[in-house]
């Protein structure tokens, strides 16, 4: 946050200790003026004493408490103009009724109301000043018979001398207080548009956390994708080799190349991932990215992965593994192949991949279907399991379950706005089902 808000809060605190001052020197200020007044008018109090046939304490009492309202002029100026204008037929408070017109027309009295009051202020010197000046006048033609002024001289010089009393304050305090209140709209704009970029900044965050958030699932998804399927295969078959390596030694052979060539392709998958996420990380010098980018970074990353990622036509050979592994697949496939989005065929291969790894699992020696099948504007796949023959060999093998398997499915499907649902069957055994909604290549 800036330090407007913390002044402006600090300036409360001193103006509730200082009345309605904000500062102390506005309290200087005041103090000084008023007694610079209530001396001006204390003296032009002993004039209006001997004028008025008063005693002469009173009339400087008089002018005293007359001046001294100048103090009040922050909190109420239309009050110090009012008695400036009171106390102008006793020809005093010159400096009151200049200081009060400029506080008033710089404060936020509403302007009809400073116009009236700055109007019969101008009006009542204006009226004092020509009965002054008659009375001078008419001294001097007394004094000077050749002194003979013509008829406008005594109304245009009381208007000069009255506009410019009243005028410049006036004008003054106009232009201080526009001045205040546009410096005031401002720093109301500022704050205004710190908090915005302060909330900005922090969505800004929360979208970079997510993005981040959602690339680390991505990249766990895929990882658990590679590792799972080929390492369950991988596990199968070295239970197989651990029981047949005395009695077949040459389906032993079999099964150790099987399972060479098993971890030699989950290196590749590795690989080519890893590769990925190196191409997008290549900057090792700190630099200041963009929060925006985090998130293009991600897709791109997720686009590159899915050009190279695996295709629907390449399910008999996942379905051929399992079969080498043991387990018996049927792939059906119903409708007319067509190209879809790398996207939806990499999408719809790790379905099918993460479910035979389930029934590798959790139901060994079971039959499993898989059925594709193309349709006009999505492709649906199916894996379907039926229950575990309690005979089933290498029902000894233990295969660890991280419990992430049909939620990462779910989440590849809905991020393509397709259905999954899956569940246990009326047979005992288990079944995974995905529809994948696609565009027309053009």
């Amino acid at each position: 946050m800036t330090t407007t808000g913390a002044d402006r809060g600090a300036v409360g605190v001193r103006a509730e200790s200082w009345w309605w001052w904000g500062r102390r020197r506005s309290v200087v200020l005041d103090v000084g003026l008023a007694l610079v007044s209530a001396l001006e008018c204390g003296l032009e109090g002993i004039g209006f004493a001997e004028s008025a046939a008063l005693p002469v304490p009173v009339g400087v009492l008089f002018g005293l408490i007359v001046g001294s309202t100048l103090l009040v002029r922050r909190r109420w100026p239309i009050a110090v103009v009012l008695v400036s204008m009171a106390v102008t037929p006793a020809e005093m408070g010159f400096l009151m009724g200049i200081v009060g017109l400029y506080t008033l027309a710089a404060s936020d009295v509403p302007r009809r109301i400073t116009a009236v009051l700055a109007g019969m202020s101008t009006v009542a010197v204006f009226v004092v000043t020509v009965v002054r000046m008659r009375q001078d006048v008419a001294q001097a033609e007394a004094g000077q018979r050749d002194f003979d002024p013509s008829g406008w001289y005594v109304p245009v010089v009381s208007l000069f001398m009255t506009l410019g009393l009243n005028a410049p304050p006036v004008l003054f305090g106009l232009y201080i207080g526009a001045r205040r209140r546009l410096m005031e709209s401002l720093r109301e704009r500022a704050d205004s548009l710190e908090q915005e970029l302060s909330l900005l900044a922090d969505r800004a965050e929360q979208r970079a956390q997510w993005a981040r958030q959602e690339e680390r699932t991505r990249i766990a998804r895929e990882m658990h994708d590679v590792v799972a399927h080929r390492v369950s295969l991988m596990v199968v078959h070295a239970a197989a080799l651990q029981a047949v390596a005395l009695k077949d030694p040459q389906k032993a052979v079999r099964n150790a190349a099987l399972v060479g060539d098993m971890g030699r392709q989950a290196l590749t998958e590795l690989r080519e991932m890893l590769g990925v996420l190196r191409e997008e990380s290549a900057p090792a010098v700190p630099v200041a990215v963009p929060l925006a980018a985090v998130g293009r970074a991600a897709a791109a990353a997720a686009e590159a992965a899915a050009d190279d990622g695996p295709r629907l036509d390449a399910l008999e050979a996942l379905c051929e593994q399992s079969r080498l592994a043991g387990a018996v697949v049927e792939l059906v496939v119903l409708g007319e192949a067509r190209a879809y989005p790398p996207e939806v065929e990499r999408t719809a291969y790790r379905v099918v991949q993460e479910a035979l790894t389930n029934v590798h699992k959790h139901a060994v020696g079971a039959e499993v279907v898989v059925r594709l099948a193309h349709r006009e504007a999505e492709v649906a796949m199916q894996v379907e399991n039926g229950p575990c023959p309690s005979d089933a060999g290498g029902s000894d093998v233990r295969l660890p379950s991280g419990g992430n398997g049909l939620v990462g499915m779910r989440e590849r499907v809905s991020r393509l706005g397709g259905v999954f649902v899956s569940g246990a069957t009326d047979a005992g055994g288990f079944k995974v089902s995905a529809v994948l909604p696609f565009g027309e290549q053009g």
